[in-house]
């Protein structure tokens, strides 16, 4: 690998010490001295903070000596990395673990352990500790368990287990459908998904949620870090059969309405 040299000629081509990197990266000074020298090497998460600020693939950090590209191939590389984050073709390392048969396991992110997922989803060691289980009826295919909180996904309530397959190609996300997002700005969440082009031409995803009492909102592209589709789900409490879409649409609205009437004066 020659993420030595590159990280020396990305950092001084910005104009930066080691220090103002290692503040813009969330590392220690001496971590980024024993990188450009060739003592250490960044793990992924590292390798993926260096490969966003400064808008070069990971492949190609640590596969080619940027320093010898031409300004001009040097800016097509980066919109070339640009282009890959959009469609979801970035390269991307997903640890996963296996029984005594070699057959994966489905990992368990329980509520209390999605923060942690966010720091730990690509170190090997992390996923390694996470709760495992079997369900052959879900054939092939890399799954993961994700418990949901809250009730934005009402009828499914707080405590639901989500399955989820992992999603390589995010050109294949369908309009509209489910699934788990890890992303660096809302944390771990199950929505439905809607693609959207923003003003300044960069790629959005829509989250909207099933209860109506939750509005839509929007996260760029470039802050989700996994996408899994969402196959089927596990809960100890069976869905209440009396709340449907309408009735939830039909509760909000009476509270809103609520609202508003307590609004007016002289209604305390």
């Amino acid at each position: 690998m020659v993420i030595d040299k590159n990280l020396k000629f990305l950092r001084k081509k910005k104009g930066l010490t080691q220090q103002q990197l290692a503040d813009h990266l969330g590392v220690r000074r001496a971590s980024i001295g024993a990188y450009e020298e060739g003592r250490a090497t960044p793990r992924y998460d590292t390798l993926e903070r260096v490969s966003d600020f400064f808008q070069v693939s990971i492949d190609l950090l640590i596969k080619e000596n940027l320093s010898e590209l031409s300004d001009e191939d040097f800016e097509d590389f980066q919109n070339a990395k640009a282009m890959m984050d959009a469609e979801g073709k970035r390269l991307r390392i997903l640890p996963i673990t296996v029984d005594h048969e070699g057959k994966e396991n489905i990992e368990f992110v329980q509520q209390k352990a999605s923060a942690g997922y966010l720091n730990g989803y690509a170190d090997p060691e992390y996923i390694e500790e996470l709760p495992k289980f079997q369900l052959p009826m879900l054939g092939s295919g890399t799954f993961r368990a994700f418990e949901i909180k809250g009730d934005s996904m009402l009828p499914l309530k707080p405590g639901t287990t989500i399955i989820g397959e992992y999603v390589q190609d995010w050109t294949d996300i369908k309009e509209g459908e489910t699934y788990i997002l890890a992303t660096t700005t809302e944390g771990v969440v199950y929505k439905r998904v809607y693609n959207k082009n923003a003003n300044d031409g960069s790629k959005m995803l829509t989250l909207k949620s099933d209860n109506p009492a939750y509005p839509p909102y929007e996260v760029h592209i470039e802050d989700v870090r996994e996408i899994w589709k969402a196959k089927m789900f596990m809960s100890q409490e069976f869905p209440d059969p009396d709340i449907s879409l309408e009735k939830l649409s039909s509760i909000v609205l009476d509270l809103q309405q609520e609202v508003i009437r307590m609004k007016r004066p002289g209604i305390n």
